[in-house]
């Protein structure tokens, strides 16, 4: 994914993006908090490759390969944010009984890691080579490409009454953000809800990984409202290679 594609995508969302991401880590007002939920450890486990899928257009989700399954809700075919195609990891397939090709993939937003079911018609199908893992317990991130680990940094992750959340993700798409805005020069938008806070400042507790610019705050803490802060050099690098779609792994 080339730079100048990145900018192009990305300056539509700047002011959205506030509202969503990046206000996370300031002072928690007109937030909606509930208990967090007690996680077992999750283990990070890296492949070579992810198989995606970008949807041509929007598509519903079901709990079965089957269309008189339970419905899960509608997947637009292009993020809220950007506007960049929807592009999903793909955990497995399937043919239905009638003959319809189907697609187990993982879902954005709540509840986390949640997973259904899409007719494979009207996508296309590819892989990524990259996968992030956010230690929280070492406050690092480390970039593996083709499974083997190519980039490790220090962090500023959640503090323990706002916890990054734990589990299996994907990034949704990337944001340029104006230099003024807290978190800048980007954002990388992930599939993770907040499991403390419901609702903040209008927007869905969305997780992102984020710049310090206007933000602050000192590698290797745990200081944020779960949002993850890396420092704007390897934000830069990572949009030049991190796409919508491609794993993020959370652990303890």
């Amino acid at each position: 994914m080339g730079l100048a594609k990145t900018v192009t995508l990305r300056t539509r969302a700047s002011l959205p993006a506030l509202a969503m991401l990046v206000l996370f880590s300031s002072p928690a007002m007109g937030a909606t908090r509930v208990a967090a939920p007690t996680k077992p450890v999750v283990a990070a486990v890296v492949k070579a490759t992810q198989q995606v899928a970008k949807l041509l257009n929007t598509h519903e989700a079901f709990a079965e390969p089957a269309r008189d399954s339970v419905s899960l809700g509608l997947v637009p075919a292009q993020r809220p944010l950007t506007g960049e195609s929807t592009v999903l990891p793909v955990l497995g397939d399937s043919i239905g009984a009638d003959g319809i090709g189907w697609l187990h993939v993982m879902l954005p937003g709540r509840p986390n890691e949640h997973m259904g079911w899409i007719r494979s018609s009207a996508t296309v199908r590819t892989t990524t080579s990259w996968h992030i893992v956010v230690d929280t317990k070492a406050r690092s991130v480390i970039v593996y490409q083709n499974g083997r680990p190519v980039r490790r940094v220090k962090a500023v992750v959640g503090k323990p009454s706002t916890p990054t959340p734990r589990g299996e993700f994907f990034v949704e798409e990337a944001i340029l953000l104006r230099k003024t805005d807290p978190g800048a020069p980007f954002a990388l938008a992930l599939s993770a809800r907040s499991e403390v806070l419901q609702e903040f400042d209008g927007g869905p507790g969305q997780i992102g990984l984020h710049g310090l610019s206007n933000i602050g705050g000192v590698l290797g803490s745990a200081v944020s409202h779960g949002c993850v802060r890396l420092d704007n050099a390897t934000m830069r690098w990572l949009v030049l290679r991190i796409g919508p779609g491609v794993p993020v792994t959370i652990t303890t």
